[in-house]
This record gives C-alpha cells, sequence and structure tokens, in this order.
C-alpha cells in the first residue's frame, strides 16, 4: 500500500532536475534498490551454470526457493512503484535500470527461471477440455 504513494515524494523534486547536458536518472527508493542489488548478486551465484534458454529447478521452500520468491516480490513492488510514478518521473527511473543494468538482469534471471512447460499444475474446478492456465 506504501509503494503507490512514495514517487510523490520525487514528483515535489522533480522542478530541481534543470535542462543539463548528460542523461538524467533518479533512483527509485534506495532501500529498494540496496535490497534489489543483493538479491542480484545471490541469484546470480545461484544460476551461474545455468545458461539462458536452459531452466533451473528450484525445489519448493528451499533456501534457494526463498531467495528467488524474495527477488521476485522485490521486483513486483519496484512496478508497483512505477505504476504509480508519473510520465516524467518514470523516465529518469527508467535511466537508473539502464545504467545499473537491473532490468537486464531481471530478463536473464527470468528465463533462467521459467519452466520447460509452464503450465499451471494446481487443481483447477473448470471442464478438462478448457485451455490449460500457464504461468
Amino acid at each position: 500500500r506504501l509503494m503507490p504513494e512514495l514517487p510523490k515524494f520525487d514528483d515535489e523534486d522533480l522542478k530541481s532536475y534543470g535542462d543539463e547536458e548528460e542523461e538524467l536518472a533518479l533512483s527509485p527508493p534506495a532501500a529498494l534498490m540496496s535490497i534489489l542489488a543483493t538479491q542480484e548478486l545471490l541469484l546470480e551465484n545461484i544460476l551461474e551454470c545455468i545458461p539462458v534458454g536452459e531452466f533451473a529447478v528450484i525445489q519448493p521452500l528451499s533456501d534457494e526457493f526463498c531467495l528467488v520468491l524474495g527477488y521476485l516480490l522485490t521486483w513486483k513492488l519496484t512496478l508497483a512503484f512505477f505504476k504509480a510514478a508519473s510520465s516524467q518521473l518514470r523516465v529518469l527511473y527508467s535511466q537508473y535500470l539502464r545504467r545499473t543494468k537491473s532490468l537486464n538482469k531481471l530478463l536473464y534471471h527470468l528465463f533462467r527461471l521459467m519452466p520447460e512447460n509452464p503450465v499451471f499444475s494446481g487443481p483447477t474446478s473448470e471442464v478438462p477440455n478448457k485451455d490449460t492456465k500457464t504461468f
């Protein structure tokens, strides 16, 4: 509930950013980015031997599972923050993510975490002939 409220504080400071020669960037909340950077390193250590295109098998409720879940939930918070920001702020935030290569890392991690067959295996109350749910 808090994430959509945070961009308002940066909106007030947006007026202080002038037209300068270099491309401007603004960090999303520092605490969130600090956690994300730490999680990126941990996830890279877990997934380092798995090339993009192959998938990692993460056992539920293992330490690795908790790290991956925390990483994905951190990105969920980051995206909620982006959604609430104005378009001008989104540009500045995206420049920051581009410089830190966080979005590139997210995609690399997702493509190594995505199962080969992304079919949802949970119980469904639908008729078996209906379309299969996917992740």
